[in-house]
Protein backbone atom coordinates (compact mmCIF):
# COMPACT_ATOMS: atom_id res chain seq x y z
CA UNK A 1 0.00 0.00 0.00
CA UNK A 2 1.26 2.96 -0.83
CA UNK A 3 2.06 5.94 1.60
CA UNK A 4 0.94 9.58 0.90
CA UNK A 5 3.76 11.86 1.62
CA UNK A 6 3.31 15.31 2.27
CA UNK A 7 3.31 18.22 0.20
CA UNK A 8 6.95 20.55 0.07
CA UNK A 9 7.17 23.94 1.39
CA UNK A 10 7.51 26.62 -1.51
CA UNK A 11 10.71 27.80 -0.62
CA UNK A 12 12.35 24.36 -0.51
CA UNK A 13 11.22 24.14 -4.22
CA UNK A 14 12.84 27.49 -5.26
CA UNK A 15 15.57 27.69 -2.78
CA UNK A 16 18.50 27.78 -5.64
CA UNK A 17 16.56 30.79 -7.31
CA UNK A 18 16.26 32.19 -3.77
CA UNK A 19 20.21 31.76 -3.25
CA UNK A 20 20.78 33.20 -6.50
CA UNK A 21 19.01 36.27 -6.13
CA UNK A 22 20.27 36.78 -2.64
CA UNK A 23 24.00 36.65 -3.99
CA UNK A 24 22.70 38.95 -6.73
CA UNK A 25 21.39 41.48 -4.91
CA UNK A 26 24.28 41.64 -2.66
CA UNK A 27 26.70 41.60 -5.57
CA UNK A 28 24.75 44.98 -6.75
CA UNK A 29 24.67 46.66 -3.48
CA UNK A 30 28.91 46.43 -3.09
CA UNK A 31 29.00 47.64 -6.43
CA UNK A 32 27.20 50.66 -6.42
CA UNK A 33 28.84 51.15 -2.58
CA UNK A 34 32.24 50.75 -4.42
CA UNK A 35 31.17 53.14 -7.33
CA UNK A 36 29.61 55.63 -4.85
CA UNK A 37 32.44 55.80 -2.14
CA UNK A 38 35.62 56.95 -2.34
CA UNK A 39 38.39 55.82 -4.78
CA UNK A 40 41.29 54.69 -3.18
CA UNK A 41 45.16 54.06 -4.76
CA UNK A 42 47.74 51.66 -3.00
CA UNK A 43 51.02 52.68 -4.10
CA UNK A 44 54.99 52.29 -2.93
CA UNK A 45 55.94 55.59 -1.43
CA UNK A 46 59.00 55.64 -2.87
CA UNK A 47 57.12 55.82 -6.06
CA UNK A 48 56.08 59.11 -6.04
CA UNK A 49 58.04 62.28 -4.05
CA UNK A 50 56.90 64.52 -1.21
CA UNK A 51 57.69 67.94 -0.07
CA UNK A 52 56.94 69.74 3.11
CA UNK A 53 55.74 73.26 2.56
CA UNK A 54 57.86 75.98 3.94
CA UNK A 55 57.93 79.87 4.54
CA UNK A 56 60.61 81.84 3.44
CA UNK A 57 61.70 84.25 0.77
CA UNK A 58 60.25 84.06 -2.48
CA UNK A 59 61.05 86.10 -5.91
CA UNK A 60 59.23 85.44 -9.24
CA UNK A 61 61.23 84.82 -12.23
CA UNK A 62 61.92 82.58 -15.33
CA UNK A 63 64.74 81.22 -16.48
CA UNK A 64 65.18 80.55 -20.06
CA UNK A 65 67.70 79.89 -23.04
CA UNK A 66 68.59 82.18 -25.17
CA UNK A 67 70.54 82.36 -28.94
CA UNK A 68 72.70 85.59 -29.90
CA UNK A 69 71.34 87.63 -32.76
CA UNK A 70 73.05 90.13 -34.30
CA UNK A 71 71.71 93.64 -33.17
CA UNK A 72 70.94 95.11 -36.50
CA UNK A 73 71.08 93.39 -40.03
CA UNK A 74 72.11 96.04 -42.58
CA UNK A 75 70.58 95.34 -46.44
CA UNK A 76 73.02 96.22 -48.98
CA UNK A 77 71.62 97.49 -52.29
CA UNK A 78 73.17 98.52 -55.56
CA UNK A 79 72.84 102.44 -56.64
CA UNK A 80 73.38 101.22 -59.87
CA UNK A 81 72.56 98.75 -62.51
CA UNK A 82 75.14 96.95 -64.49
CA UNK A 83 76.90 93.59 -65.18
CA UNK A 84 79.03 92.29 -62.36
CA UNK A 85 82.55 92.81 -62.91
CA UNK A 86 84.29 91.28 -60.05
CA UNK A 87 83.70 90.42 -56.39
CA UNK A 88 86.02 91.12 -53.98
CA UNK A 89 84.86 89.95 -50.83
CA UNK A 90 83.31 86.15 -50.17
CA UNK A 91 80.51 85.72 -48.08
CA UNK A 92 81.07 85.49 -44.56
CA UNK A 93 83.96 88.15 -44.37
CA UNK A 94 84.13 90.53 -41.66
CA UNK A 95 84.51 93.84 -43.60
CA UNK A 96 84.45 97.82 -42.39
CA UNK A 97 82.38 100.69 -43.15
CA UNK A 98 83.58 101.59 -46.95
CA UNK A 99 85.22 98.77 -47.82
CA UNK A 100 84.91 97.63 -51.36
CA UNK A 101 82.53 94.37 -51.91
CA UNK A 102 82.25 94.26 -55.80
CA UNK A 103 82.15 96.03 -58.96
CA UNK A 104 79.75 96.66 -61.58
CA UNK A 105 80.38 98.14 -65.26
CA UNK A 106 77.56 99.44 -67.46
CA UNK A 107 78.19 100.21 -71.28
CA UNK A 108 75.15 102.30 -71.70
CA UNK A 109 76.20 104.36 -68.74
CA UNK A 110 79.42 105.32 -69.86
CA UNK A 111 78.38 106.72 -73.29
CA UNK A 112 75.72 108.90 -71.18
CA UNK A 113 78.34 110.41 -69.05
CA UNK A 114 80.81 110.72 -72.57
CA UNK A 115 77.50 112.30 -74.17
CA UNK A 116 76.75 114.70 -71.30
CA UNK A 117 81.09 115.70 -71.33
CA UNK A 118 81.01 116.58 -74.77
CA UNK A 119 77.79 118.83 -74.28
CA UNK A 120 79.66 120.45 -71.37
CA UNK A 121 82.35 121.14 -73.67
CA UNK A 122 80.71 122.45 -76.59
CA UNK A 123 78.61 124.38 -73.98
CA UNK A 124 81.88 125.24 -72.57
CA UNK A 125 82.42 127.08 -76.11
CA UNK A 126 80.12 128.55 -76.42
CA UNK A 127 80.13 130.49 -72.97
CA UNK A 128 84.04 131.72 -74.00
CA UNK A 129 82.73 132.90 -77.26
CA UNK A 130 79.75 134.93 -75.89
CA UNK A 131 82.19 135.83 -73.12
CA UNK A 132 84.25 137.30 -75.62
CA UNK A 133 81.79 139.08 -77.65
CA UNK A 134 79.99 140.41 -74.61
CA UNK A 135 83.19 142.01 -73.62
CA UNK A 136 83.66 143.94 -76.96
CA UNK A 137 79.93 144.89 -76.70
CA UNK A 138 80.90 146.15 -73.00
CA UNK A 139 84.04 148.04 -74.66
CA UNK A 140 82.28 149.30 -77.38
CA UNK A 141 79.27 150.55 -75.04
CA UNK A 142 81.92 152.42 -72.86
CA UNK A 143 83.56 154.19 -75.66
CA UNK A 144 80.03 154.96 -76.79
CA UNK A 145 79.39 156.63 -73.74
CA UNK A 146 82.71 158.30 -73.60
CA UNK A 147 81.95 159.71 -77.06
CA UNK A 148 78.43 161.15 -75.90
CA UNK A 149 79.85 162.71 -72.93
CA UNK A 150 82.68 164.34 -75.43
CA UNK A 151 79.46 165.70 -77.56
CA UNK A 152 77.53 166.98 -74.40
CA UNK A 153 80.23 168.96 -72.72
CA UNK A 154 80.97 171.27 -76.45
CA UNK A 155 77.66 171.13 -76.81
CA UNK A 156 77.96 173.25 -73.34
CA UNK A 157 80.64 175.13 -74.44
CA UNK A 158 78.91 176.21 -77.33
CA UNK A 159 75.88 177.36 -75.63
CA UNK A 160 77.43 179.63 -73.09
CA UNK A 161 79.41 180.80 -75.88
CA UNK A 162 76.20 181.98 -78.01
CA UNK A 163 74.78 183.27 -74.88
CA UNK A 164 77.75 185.23 -74.03
CA UNK A 165 77.94 186.41 -77.86
CA UNK A 166 74.22 187.39 -77.27
CA UNK A 167 74.71 189.55 -74.26
CA UNK A 168 77.97 191.73 -76.26
CA UNK A 169 75.31 192.00 -79.12
CA UNK A 170 77.46 189.99 -81.56
CA UNK A 171 74.34 187.79 -81.29
CA UNK A 172 70.85 188.61 -82.40
CA UNK A 173 67.88 187.46 -80.01
CA UNK A 174 66.63 185.31 -82.80
CA UNK A 175 69.73 184.04 -83.01
CA UNK A 176 70.32 183.05 -79.07
CA UNK A 177 66.33 181.37 -79.58
CA UNK A 178 67.86 178.94 -82.15
CA UNK A 179 70.84 178.16 -80.80
CA UNK A 180 69.25 177.41 -77.41
CA UNK A 181 66.61 175.38 -79.35
CA UNK A 182 69.73 173.35 -80.98
CA UNK A 183 70.45 172.75 -77.84
CA UNK A 184 68.10 171.29 -75.93
CA UNK A 185 67.64 168.98 -78.62
CA UNK A 186 70.96 167.61 -79.07
CA UNK A 187 70.94 167.50 -74.65
CA UNK A 188 67.63 165.44 -74.85
CA UNK A 189 69.41 163.22 -78.11
CA UNK A 190 72.40 162.98 -75.68
CA UNK A 191 70.06 161.87 -72.34
CA UNK A 192 68.14 159.38 -74.38
CA UNK A 193 71.69 157.97 -75.60
CA UNK A 194 73.12 157.62 -72.09
CA UNK A 195 69.89 156.26 -71.19
CA UNK A 196 70.15 153.71 -73.64
CA UNK A 197 73.91 152.81 -73.18
CA UNK A 198 73.31 152.54 -69.98
CA UNK A 199 70.33 149.66 -70.30
CA UNK A 200 72.20 147.88 -72.78
CA UNK A 201 75.15 147.63 -69.87
CA UNK A 202 72.47 146.26 -67.46
CA UNK A 203 71.17 143.98 -70.40
CA UNK A 204 74.77 142.92 -70.96
CA UNK A 205 75.36 142.22 -67.42
CA UNK A 206 72.15 139.92 -67.06
CA UNK A 207 73.16 138.19 -70.16
CA UNK A 208 76.72 137.59 -68.85
CA UNK A 209 75.28 136.23 -65.55
CA UNK A 210 72.78 133.66 -67.08
CA UNK A 211 75.41 132.22 -69.04
CA UNK A 212 77.90 131.82 -65.89
CA UNK A 213 74.80 129.89 -63.84
CA UNK A 214 73.86 128.06 -67.39
CA UNK A 215 77.69 127.02 -67.51
CA UNK A 216 77.73 125.88 -63.41
CA UNK A 217 74.28 124.43 -63.80
CA UNK A 218 75.95 122.07 -66.29
CA UNK A 219 78.89 121.46 -64.78
CA UNK A 220 76.76 119.92 -61.87
CA UNK A 221 74.95 117.96 -64.06
CA UNK A 222 77.52 116.68 -65.35
CA UNK A 223 79.17 115.94 -62.15
CA UNK A 224 76.52 114.10 -60.86
CA UNK A 225 76.54 111.97 -64.06
CA UNK A 226 79.94 111.33 -63.59
CA UNK A 227 79.56 110.54 -59.37
CA UNK A 228 76.94 107.48 -60.57
CA UNK A 229 80.17 105.71 -62.06
CA UNK A 230 81.09 105.69 -58.27
CA UNK A 231 78.22 103.88 -58.16
CA UNK A 232 79.12 100.96 -59.87
CA UNK A 233 81.60 100.52 -57.06
CA UNK A 234 79.40 98.65 -54.34
CA UNK A 235 80.95 99.23 -50.46
CA UNK A 236 80.02 97.89 -47.38
CA UNK A 237 77.93 100.12 -45.24
CA UNK A 238 78.51 99.45 -41.75
CA UNK A 239 80.99 97.15 -39.86
CA UNK A 240 80.06 94.04 -39.60
CA UNK A 241 79.84 90.33 -41.07
CA UNK A 242 79.19 90.05 -44.98
CA UNK A 243 76.10 87.22 -45.58
CA UNK A 244 74.08 86.16 -48.27
CA UNK A 245 76.40 87.29 -51.36
CA UNK A 246 76.47 84.99 -53.77
CA UNK A 247 76.73 86.59 -57.66
CA UNK A 248 78.64 85.42 -60.54
CA UNK A 249 81.28 87.32 -62.92
CA UNK A 250 78.94 88.97 -65.83
CA UNK A 251 75.76 88.61 -63.89
CA UNK A 252 73.02 91.54 -64.72
CA UNK A 253 71.86 93.42 -62.32
CA UNK A 254 69.27 96.01 -61.89
CA UNK A 255 69.61 99.46 -59.62
CA UNK A 256 68.24 98.87 -56.30
CA UNK A 257 69.00 95.23 -55.69
CA UNK A 258 69.67 94.02 -52.65
CA UNK A 259 72.28 91.70 -53.01
CA UNK A 260 73.65 90.53 -49.33
CA UNK A 261 73.42 91.72 -45.15
CA UNK A 262 75.85 92.98 -43.05
CA UNK A 263 75.05 91.81 -39.52
CA UNK A 264 76.72 94.35 -36.92
CA UNK A 265 79.27 91.77 -34.75
CA UNK A 266 79.75 94.82 -32.12
CA UNK A 267 76.41 94.85 -30.18
CA UNK A 268 74.48 91.74 -29.77
CA UNK A 269 70.68 90.93 -28.85
CA UNK A 270 69.62 87.90 -27.51
CA UNK A 271 66.08 85.37 -28.56
CA UNK A 272 64.37 83.74 -25.86
CA UNK A 273 60.95 81.95 -26.15
CA UNK A 274 58.88 82.12 -23.02
CA UNK A 275 56.01 80.21 -21.78
CA UNK A 276 52.55 82.04 -22.27
CA UNK A 277 51.85 81.90 -18.90
CA UNK A 278 53.72 85.20 -18.71
CA UNK A 279 52.65 86.93 -21.37
CA UNK A 280 51.26 89.20 -19.36
CA UNK A 281 54.06 89.59 -16.73
CA UNK A 282 56.88 90.73 -19.41
CA UNK A 283 57.22 94.19 -20.32
CA UNK A 284 59.81 95.83 -22.24
CA UNK A 285 62.19 97.26 -20.05
CA UNK A 286 62.36 94.28 -17.30
CA UNK A 287 66.02 93.53 -15.95
CA UNK A 288 67.91 90.33 -16.74
CA UNK A 289 70.70 88.51 -16.63
CA UNK A 290 73.35 85.57 -17.54
CA UNK A 291 76.03 84.23 -16.20
CA UNK A 292 79.17 82.81 -17.61
CA UNK A 293 81.89 81.47 -15.49
CA UNK A 294 80.74 83.14 -12.74
CA UNK A 295 80.13 86.43 -13.51
CA UNK A 296 76.22 88.13 -14.08
CA UNK A 297 76.14 90.14 -17.33
CA UNK A 298 72.86 92.49 -17.04
CA UNK A 299 70.34 92.67 -20.11
CA UNK A 300 67.13 94.40 -20.02
CA UNK A 301 63.92 93.30 -22.32
CA UNK A 302 64.00 95.23 -25.48
CA UNK A 303 61.07 93.91 -27.15
CA UNK A 304 58.54 91.45 -27.24
CA UNK A 305 56.66 89.71 -29.93
CA UNK A 306 52.75 88.74 -28.20
CA UNK A 307 52.25 86.58 -30.42
CA UNK A 308 51.64 82.48 -29.27
CA UNK A 309 53.08 79.63 -30.80
CA UNK A 310 53.39 76.66 -29.83
CA UNK A 311 52.28 77.60 -26.32
CA UNK A 312 55.55 80.24 -25.79
CA UNK A 313 56.18 83.70 -26.76
CA UNK A 314 59.58 85.43 -28.32
CA UNK A 315 61.36 87.58 -26.28
CA UNK A 316 64.44 90.07 -27.22
CA UNK A 317 66.65 91.16 -24.42
CA UNK A 318 70.30 93.48 -25.17
CA UNK A 319 73.32 93.70 -22.89
CA UNK A 320 73.25 96.93 -20.81
CA UNK A 321 77.20 96.96 -19.77
CA UNK A 322 79.93 94.49 -20.95
CA UNK A 323 79.27 90.98 -22.53
CA UNK A 324 80.85 88.06 -22.50
CA UNK A 325 84.21 86.99 -23.87
CA UNK A 326 82.98 83.82 -26.05
CA UNK A 327 79.76 85.90 -27.47
CA UNK A 328 79.64 85.17 -31.16
CA UNK A 329 76.27 84.97 -33.48
CA UNK A 330 74.74 81.26 -32.57
CA UNK A 331 75.56 80.95 -28.85
CA UNK A 332 73.23 80.12 -26.54
CA UNK A 333 73.16 81.20 -22.63
CA UNK A 334 70.92 80.61 -19.62
CA UNK A 335 68.96 84.01 -19.21
CA UNK A 336 66.91 84.70 -16.17
CA UNK A 337 64.46 87.41 -15.96
CA UNK A 338 63.62 89.06 -13.03
CA UNK A 339 59.70 89.49 -12.55
CA UNK A 340 59.38 91.33 -8.59
CA UNK A 341 61.63 91.71 -5.37
CA UNK A 342 61.82 89.29 -3.30
CA UNK A 343 58.99 88.89 -0.30
CA UNK A 344 58.09 86.44 2.20
CA UNK A 345 55.40 83.54 1.22
CA UNK A 346 54.29 80.33 1.79
CA UNK A 347 56.54 78.27 -0.74
CA UNK A 348 56.35 74.29 -2.20
CA UNK A 349 58.55 73.05 -4.45
CA UNK A 350 57.46 72.59 -8.11
CA UNK A 351 56.07 69.11 -9.04
CA UNK A 352 53.93 67.46 -11.93
CA UNK A 353 51.19 68.38 -9.64
CA UNK A 354 50.47 71.74 -11.48
CA UNK A 355 49.97 69.22 -14.99
CA UNK A 356 47.11 67.42 -13.60
CA UNK A 357 45.17 69.68 -11.16
CA UNK A 358 46.08 72.78 -12.83
CA UNK A 359 46.99 74.30 -8.97
CA UNK A 360 43.34 73.38 -7.75
CA UNK A 361 44.16 70.70 -5.20
CA UNK A 362 46.97 68.11 -4.41
CA UNK A 363 47.07 65.19 -1.83
CA UNK A 364 48.25 65.71 1.56
CA UNK A 365 49.71 63.21 3.33
CA UNK A 366 48.67 62.75 7.16
CA UNK A 367 51.08 63.02 9.98
CA UNK A 368 51.55 59.11 10.19
CA UNK A 369 52.83 59.12 6.58
CA UNK A 370 50.17 56.29 5.84
CA UNK A 371 47.40 58.38 3.89
CA UNK A 372 46.93 61.26 1.70
CA UNK A 373 43.86 62.67 0.75
CA UNK A 374 42.92 65.24 -1.78
CA UNK A 375 42.74 69.80 -0.42
CA UNK A 376 41.75 72.27 -2.49
CA UNK A 377 44.86 74.90 -2.70
CA UNK A 378 44.90 78.25 -4.32
CA UNK A 379 48.55 78.70 -6.14
CA UNK A 380 49.64 81.96 -7.06
CA UNK A 381 53.18 83.12 -8.72
CA UNK A 382 55.70 80.42 -9.86
CA UNK A 383 59.13 80.17 -10.57
CA UNK A 384 61.83 77.74 -12.10
CA UNK A 385 61.81 75.97 -8.68
CA UNK A 386 58.76 76.97 -6.44
CA UNK A 387 54.86 77.37 -6.47
CA UNK A 388 53.48 80.15 -4.27
CA UNK A 389 50.52 78.73 -1.91
CA UNK A 390 48.06 81.45 -1.20
CA UNK A 391 45.08 79.05 0.50
CA UNK A 392 44.88 75.20 1.22
CA UNK A 393 48.08 74.80 2.95
CA UNK A 394 50.20 75.92 5.62
CA UNK A 395 54.05 75.80 6.39
CA UNK A 396 55.03 72.23 7.94
CA UNK A 397 52.10 70.73 5.88
CA UNK A 398 53.43 67.79 3.42
CA UNK A 399 51.92 66.81 0.30
CA UNK A 400 52.82 64.43 -3.36
CA UNK A 401 54.73 66.34 -5.52
CA UNK A 402 54.79 64.15 -8.51
CA UNK A 403 53.32 60.82 -9.42
CA UNK A 404 50.39 62.39 -10.44
CA UNK A 405 50.09 60.67 -13.79
CA UNK A 406 49.20 57.43 -11.70
CA UNK A 407 46.94 59.26 -8.94
CA UNK A 408 45.06 61.95 -10.22
CA UNK A 409 41.85 59.90 -10.44
CA UNK A 410 41.68 58.92 -7.10
CA UNK A 411 40.16 61.03 -4.02
CA UNK A 412 42.62 59.23 -1.48
CA UNK A 413 46.25 57.54 -1.80
CA UNK A 414 47.35 54.94 1.11
CA UNK A 415 50.94 54.60 1.11
CA UNK A 416 52.72 51.85 1.77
Amino acid sequence: MDVKLPPKKWYVKYRIHIVAGILAAGLIVMLIKVSTGPKIIRINSDSVQTATVQSGEFSEYVNAEGTLQPIQTIKVYTREGGFVESVLVQDGALVHKGDTLMILSDPELQRTIETARESWRKQNRSYRTSMIEMDQRRLSLAQSILQTKYELKRLEKEHNLAQEEFRMGIRSRAQLDVADEEYNYKMETVRLQLESRRQDSVLNAIRQEALQDELAEAQRQLRKTEERLNDLIVTAPADGQLSGLSLEPSQRISSGTAIADIKRMDQFRMRLSINEFYIDKITVGQPATITYEKKAYPMTISSTVPEIKGGSFDVYLVFTDSIPDNARIGKSYQARIEMGGQAQSIIVPKGNFYNYTHGSWVFKVNAQHTHAVRVPVSIGRQNPRHFEILEGLEPGDEIIITGYDRISDADEVVLN
